[in-house]
């Protein structure tokens, strides 16, 4: 990641694991990669001549394997939420309908 950008942000866990990703959302293959031409990217002008503490975040990990399994673990990933999909919408359409049918019904404490 790209971390002299404005829109990258970090959030370190009390896990110690640490999150980094652009909170525009385009960075495809986050956390690791930025585009390489990203349109959105803006120079953080904040910590101009800065300096740094010990508390700054460990640098950026460098992927394990290659481009190409990243986005073969995504792909199966859209496949498992495109299975599961259409039950959801379903089980929300079912419910909704549920929903207007008792307030169709009005306010009628007398009957029930």
């Amino acid at each position: 990641m790209r971390e002299e950008c404005k829109h990258f942000q970090s959030r370190t866990y009390d896990s110690g694991e640490v999150a980094r990703f652009c909170v525009l959302g385009q960075a495809p293959d986050q956390p690791f990669s930025c585009p390489t031409h990203c349109i959105t990217f803006e120079k953080r002008l904040a910590d101009v001549g800065w300096a740094r503490g010990t508390l700054v975040n460990p640098p950026t990990l460098v992927p394990e394997g290659s481009p190409r399994d990243r986005e073969d673990v995504l792909a199966a990933a859209s496949e498992i939420v495109n299975a599961v999909a259409p039950e959801l919408v379903e089980e929300r359409r079912e419910f909704l309908a549920r929903e207007a049918r008792r307030a169709s019904r009005g306010w009628r404490f007398w009957r029930r």
